[in-house]
């Protein structure tokens, strides 16, 4: 028979580990984001882009399931229609939902800005508007080149009849 721990000591433990974790968000963020091996540092880069690559692709490519899924979830949300489109209109389409509707581009920032640690953030609001719109031109080209995805499938039609 295993001794037995007594609960506070156990809820102690619990509560030190979530301050641990708390106190190290940054390298909690940074530690579980992949690293892309394509991208090259240059002296010449702007800021801007030195971000781009530093930190906008690495959460996107991190955050890339639930793009698929939260844009899945949009279609859905819309009655399908993106489905009996051609693949031109799908293209549109995609570009449309991500830079038109406001609300749904907001959730989309949302899910990026919020794996920024405070460094990161303190940077990205100093030029917000111009790095806004690199993630944005970086989430619409990761969609359209995953567009075979969003293909009905039979649950869908299923569902939806």
């Amino acid at each position: 028979m295993q001794p037995q721990i007594p609960l506070l000591v156990i809820k102690f433990k619990l509560t030190l580990c979530k301050l641990t974790l708390m106190n190290d968000r940054p390298n909690a963020l940074l530690s579980i984001r992949p690293e892309i091996k394509k991208t090259k540092q240059f002296d010449s880069m702007s800021t801007e882009e030195r971000f781009q690559n530093e930190t906008l692709r690495p959460i996107l490519k991190l955050q890339n399931p639930l793009l698929i899924a939260v844009f899945q979830r949009y279609i859905e949300i819309r009655k399908g229609v993106f489905y009996g489109l051609s693949i031109s209109k799908k293209l549109e389409y995609i570009e449309t939902a991500l830079t038109k509707d406001q609300k749904f581009n907001n959730t989309i920032k949302g899910m990026v800005v919020g794996h920024f640690t405070i460094s990161e953030y303190n940077g990205y609001i100093t030029n917000a508007s111009a790095l806004n719109k690199r993630v944005m031109t970086m989430v619409v080209k990761r969609i359209k080149d995953q567009v075979q995805l969003f293909e009905k499938t039979e649950k869908q039609v299923v569902i939806s009849a």
